[in-house]
């Protein structure tokens, strides 16, 4: 805290008692006597007016309480990088460093920052730091040019979020002397950015990720920017309010992930603005509000090429509540993994194995691996659940007959290529089903493992209208066998000898006829 101010006073970010706030005037506020600082607080409810006094205004506000006057000596103005990092990693050692210990985040890069104590003797010299956290320390601008690369010339990694800097220039003078950079995180720093595209220089020829969440940069400041990183391959936009009004044009060629989450200004026509990016395999759409997608390149059963590598896709939180959002993913060429957490369609019966059986490549869906016996089960599911629907619009087993209406084709695009895949349903799959009666329905089976006669013949009592796949289940559960390797026959009491094969798994035990005091026999 000083009575004596920066020349550049006015757009300056500054704290005061733990809150941060912009410079917005500088000068006398009569009738009362002294200098006054106008600041425009990030916390709203944290200012008195919107920037006048007594009729006269001295400032605007974007929010009608979001103004105050300050005097200059309450007002923190930062330090400069290099004093901040003596302070963080070499004045600040003491017996209670241990107990600050925390790690943080830059991009997808995990930064340990720990106390004095636990850091090993070369690391304490400033020489050889590599990762670096200065999260909120206050940092507002580079200071003596040169400096930084002399005492710290081989850091890689930075975090320099929730601090003071007020523009991108200073970041510039700060990143220009660190050679080997590639890892910089400047999320909650109110920073003003160029209007138009920098010079070019080396300033950031290493940069591989870069967070801007929370820095009020628009799309047309990311573009005349992009420039200046020609490696860049992760890039945080999160909480920016942006709009995608432009293509990428020859920048973010290299890019890899792209993190667009709660910026709610983005709706499905902007994402084809950025779908010819090549290399793009991770993007974040999540709190978005998005509620539909379409790739009107390719039409049902092809594959778009719009995003054609992108494998990952986040869209969690948003207002998803058709089922023809999902439809339109299978069109992905490269979709591997998708988390859809979080929206109105989360709640329907069965999502999970829906979204499974229409998609086809999909790997991984909410962060859990799809195994092989989880699709198939999920796609003979699907295939049973809408064959009476596919019969109606024209489905039918004989392929000659098969001509189902176009509406039920775009309401399940894969429908067709599950019944090539596993044959089209039979009448006896598409029955309702009775209304179960526990009295007359229970079968008292002997379960026998043909393959390891020394093992124990079980007894159980199972329902008649219990599917194969369920008594495999059941099986794979009691004998420790995953569900893909489990085959499983009978031996009916009332004729010795012939074994009848259970071989398809949507079937109920009755549909096989197996009655009271029959032997399963199970291999694998």
């Amino acid at each position: 805290m000083s009575d004596i101010l920066p020349l550049d006073v006015i757009g300056r970010r500054v704290e005061v008692n733990g809150e941060y706030a912009t410079v917005r005037f500088c000068g006398a506020v009569p009738p009362v006597a002294g200098l006054w600082l106008g600041v425009e607080w990030d916390n709203p409810e944290r200012g008195k007016h919107d920037g006048s006094h007594e009729g006269t205004m001295y400032f605007k506000c974007r929010h009608p309480t979001g103004g105050s006057f300050v005097r200059p000596s309450k007002v923190n103005f930062g330090d400069d990088f290099l004093t901040a990092l003596k302070k963080r990693y070499v004045l600040e050692d003491g017996p209670d460093d241990d107990e600050n210990s925390c790690s943080l985040k830059v991009g997808s890069k995990q930064v340990q920052t720990i106390g004095f104590e636990h850091i090993t003797k070369k690391q304490s010299q400033l020489r050889a730091l590599q990762d670096i956290s200065l999260w909120n320390c206050a940092v507002s601008r580079a200071g003596e040019q040169g400096r930084i690369a002399e005492a710290c010339p081989n850091i890689r990694v930075v975090n320099l979020s929730k601090n003071l800097l007020s523009t991108w220039d200073e970041v510039v003078l700060i990143a220009q002397q660190l050679k080997d950079l590639e890892a910089l995180d400047l999320s909650e720093n109110k920073l003003q950015f160029p209007s138009d595209s920098p010079t070019l220089t080396r300033t950031f020829s290493t940069l591989k990720t870069l967070v801007l969440n929370k820095t009020g940069i628009t799309w047309t400041e990311v573009l005349h920017c992009a420039p200046s990183w020609p490696v860049l391959e992760e890039l945080y936009l999160k909480s920016n309010n942006i709009s995608i009004s432009e293509r990428p044009v020859n920048v973010l060629q290299k890019m890899r992930l792209l993190d667009l989450s709660s910026n709610p200004s983005i709706d499905e026509s902007q994402l084809s603005l950025i779908a010819d990016l090549p290399r793009l395999e991770h993007l974040v759409l999540s709190d978005i509000g998005l509620s539909s997608i379409h790739f009107p390149d390719a039409e049902i059963g092809c594959k778009t090429s719009m995003f054609p590598a992108l494998k990952y896709l986040i869209v969690n939180d948003n207002q998803i509540s058709e089922w023809s959002f999902i439809n339109e993913l299978d069109k992905l060429q490269s979709l591997q993994a998708l988390s859809c957490t979080r929206n109105p369609l989360s709640k329907a019966d069965k999502a999970e194995e829906i979204i499974i059986a229409k998609i086809a490549q999909l790997r991984t869906l909410n962060r859990c691996q799809i195994l092989p016996e989880e699709r198939r089960g999920a796609e003979l599911d699907y295939r049973k659940a809408f064959g009476n629907e596919w019969r109606k619009a024209g489905g039918h087993p004989d392929p000659d007959k098969n001509r189902p209406n176009a509406a039920f084709l775009s309401a399940h695009p894969r429908y067709q290529l599950l019944c090539c895949k596993y044959g089209a349903p039979e009448d006896e799959e598409l029955k309702t089903q009775q209304p179960f009666m526990l009295k007359n329905q229970l079968l008292t089976l002997k379960i026998k493992c043909s393959n390891q006669p020394e093992r124990q013949i079980l007894e159980k009592q199972l329902p008649d209208s219990m599917t194969v796949q369920k008594v495999k289940g059941l099986l794979s559960r009691l004998l420790k066998v995953p569900v893909s390797e489990l085959l499983l026959s009978y031996e009916s009491s009332k004729m010795p000898g012939r074994e009848i094969e259970l071989e398809n798994d949507l079937q109920p035990l009755q549909f096989y006829s197996v009655e009271n005091g029959d032997c399963l026999l199970v291999r694998w």
